[in-house]
């Protein structure tokens, strides 16, 4: 998934996933990562041929989050504040780290997660797709059969405390009726940024 951001973020953030999308052909797992970062350099590309293209409508960019699959492998991939989480065993963990001003303050201990709900510049991105060269987050994970995973832009986890997600995805028995809790989770809390939730589980081969 990616979320743009500027006069331009929609076809940057459409561009960015179709970078990704072109991963659809099998990759093994070995070149996985590899083929995850050409990726984000030609999505890259991408946003800087439109940059230079439309110099008028000021800095603009996208962030880009997603999981490739290859085999019992999930090939990881991010840039930015996206997040991606996994439900396994009933327990939520979040394997993405977001790229972000106030995450920095609170790894040195200057902030908490619940200060840096509130903080002003809780949206200020450090990385991202933005015409400049940029070193993405990559990562192998197994992929286990009962797995579920979860990526979601900044809109999910600005207002819905990680306790909350973990009970709408284990709760709802497929993975669209756990994408329509979500979303009235973040419309119960006013809403005051635009959502994507994407959530996928990992079932036995046949």
């Amino acid at each position: 998934m990616a979320d743009g951001f500027g006069a331009r973020g929609a076809p940057l953030s459409s561009a960015a996933v179709g970078a990704i999308a072109a991963l659809d052909a099998p990759v093994p797992a070995g070149e996985l990562l590899n083929a995850l970062a050409d990726a984000v350099h030609r999505a890259g590309a991408v946003v800087a041929d439109d940059l230079a293209a439309h110099p008028a409508d000021g800095c603009t960019g996208t962030t880009l989050t997603a999981l490739v699959l290859s085999g019992s492998r999930l090939g990881l991939v991010h840039v930015g504040d996206a997040r991606v989480y996994l439900l396994r065993g009933g327990a939520l963990f979040r394997i993405t780290h977001d790229h972000t001003v106030v995450q920095g303050m609170i790894a040195e201990g200057r902030l908490t997660e619940e200060e840096a709900r509130s903080h002003p510049q809780r949206a200020l991105l450090v990385r991202a797709l933005h015409g400049r060269a940029v070193d993405p987050d990559l990562a192998l994970h197994d992929a286990l059969p009962g797995d579920r995973y979860l990526l979601a832009t900044d809109g999910l986890h600005a207002v819905v405390p990680e306790d909350a997600i973990r009970d709408a995805l284990v709760g709802a028995p497929d993975p669209g009726e756990a994408t329509g809790r979500l979303v009235d989770l973040v419309t119960g809390g006013g809403a005051p940024d635009n959502v994507v939730c994407v959530v996928a589980d990992v079932v036995a081969a046949a």
